[in-house]
């Protein structure tokens, strides 16, 4: 139990190091291009795990469905996270690991800590992954995400520096938890659940791509009671 999680915060970190240290070879013209590149790259995973729960085909018909749930769960869970201000409790804990390091001088390490954490925490395979390691000993689900969060961390980390590496930490710890709790939260999750999950953690990652590619600053950590408000709304 557990075995996911830790492969995935290997792979973040290896992925993180190996960026940071190919930082140095990268012109400022080039971590531009690239933060750009994996802007529209985070855009379109976000928008493919959208469109891939709201729509619904019936035989030659396309609908979309979640689209009321979705825009309740990002508003109230907005609101919650407005009012208990989450994205600037990440950035203090980005400044304290930023000093913890001795990077206090790294104008962009709180950036990427932000910014690698949220990416690589929102959305459904961060929450079932850990559930299925746990309840069905299978961790494939988060192998899967091990690989692409090493390559994402890379660029990140090649970008903003040594912040978006220890982005390990609260994924780790996120989905230990999980996963240490999942014999008490797999019971209670339904298909629709999980859904919701998936629509408004993509939904999330569609506006951290947009916060990347147009240098924009949707404060992402903020919704993320959303994703309680989606399951409340769909257990009603």
């Amino acid at each position: 139990m557990g075995t996911g999680t830790f492969v995935n915060t290997g792979a973040i970190v290896v992925g993180g190091v190996l960026g940071y240290i190919f930082q140095r070879l990268l012109k400022q013209s080039l971590q531009k291009s690239i933060m750009q590149a994996i802007g529209v790259a985070v855009v379109f995973i976000g928008i493919s795990g959208t469109l891939a729960q709201m729509l619904v085909v019936h035989g030659t018909q396309i609908e979309t469905t979640g689209i009321l749930m979705a825009t309740i769960s990002l508003t109230l869970g907005t609101l919650i996270g407005e009012l208990i201000n989450i994205d600037a409790q990440f950035v203090k804990l980005g400044q304290w690991l930023r000093q913890k390091v001795g990077s206090g001088s790294d104008s962009r390490f709180v950036d990427g800590f932000v910014s690698a954490t949220l990416t690589v925490c929102v959305g459904a395979m961060a929450i079932i992954g850990p559930i299925q390691d746990a309840l069905q000993h299978d961790p494939n689900m988060l192998f899967t995400k091990a690989i692409l969060d090493g390559v994402i961390i890379a660029i990140y980390a090649a970008t903003f520096g040594l912040g978006a590496v220890f982005s390990a930490l609260p994924v780790f710890g996120f989905q230990m938890t999980i996963t240490l709790l999942a014999t008490l939260i797999a019971p209670l999750l339904s298909t629709a659940m999980t859904n919701g999950i998936s629509l408004v953690g993509s939904m999330m990652i569609f506006c951290i791509g947009l916060n990347l590619l147009f240098d924009m600053k949707i404060r992402v950590a903020n919704m993320l009671p959303a994703i309680l408000v989606v399951v409340l709304y769909a257990a009603i």
